[in-house]
C-alpha cells in the first residue's frame, strides 16, 4: 500500500530528527517524543562549527564578521547570537581546530581565528557527515512544503 503524502511527511521529519543527532537519538529510545527544534537543533548543532569552519578556512575571520556571514547564507534561518558564537569560537580553540590572535595585541580589540591543520582535518569530517543531515532537511521541507502548498 502507498504511503499517504502525510505520512511520507512524518517520515521524513522522523528521519531528519534522527540524522541531525544519532547518539542523542539513541539514548532518547523508549522516551516521550517532542523534544523542541529538532530542525534548528540540529543546525546549531551540526551545521554551525562546519560553517565557522568553512569561512575561516579560506582567511581569518572575527566572530561578529562570522555571525553575520552565516545569517546572510542562511537568510535569517540561523541565527547566531554572541552567547552561541564566542563560545563555539573557544571550544572550537581548545580542541586545536581555530587558533585565535587579537588585532591589536596591545589592547583587546578583534580577535581574528584562523583554522589549524586540525580544523582542516575536521573541516573534511564534518563535511561528509552533515551532508545527509542537510540532505534529509530539504526532502523533509520539500515534503512539507507539497503537503501544504499542493
Amino acid at each position: 500500500m502507498a504511503k499517504s503524502r502525510k505520512d511520507a511527511t512524518h517520515e521524513a521529519v522522523r528521519r531528519a530528527s534522527r540524522i541531525a543527532d544519532p547518539r542523542e537519538a539513541a539514548r532518547e529510545a523508549g522516551r516521550p517524543t517532542g523534544r523542541a527544534e529538532p530542525f534548528s537543533g540540529g543546525l546549531r548543532r551540526e551545521v554551525l562549527p562546519l560553517l565557522v569552519l568553512h569561512y575561516i578556512q579560506g582567511e581569518p575571520s572575527y566572530g561578529n564578521q562570522l555571525m553575520e556571514r552565516i545569517a546572510h547564507v542562511t537568510a535569517g534561518v540561523l541565527s547566531v547570537n554572541p552567547n552561541t558564537m564566542y563560545p563555539l569560537l573557544r571550544t572550537l580553540e581548545s580542541r586545536g581546530l581555530i587558533e585565535g590572535r587579537w588585532e591589536h595585541p596591545e589592547r583587546r580589540s578583534r580577535r581574528y581565528y584562523s583554522i589549524t591543520d586540525e580544523g582542516r582535518e575536521e573541516y573534511a569530517r564534518l563535511r561528509g557527515e552533515v551532508r545527509p543531515f542537510l540532505e534529509s532537511l530539504s526532502r523533509s521541507i520539500e515534503e512539507i512544503e507539497a503537503e501544504v502548498y499542493d
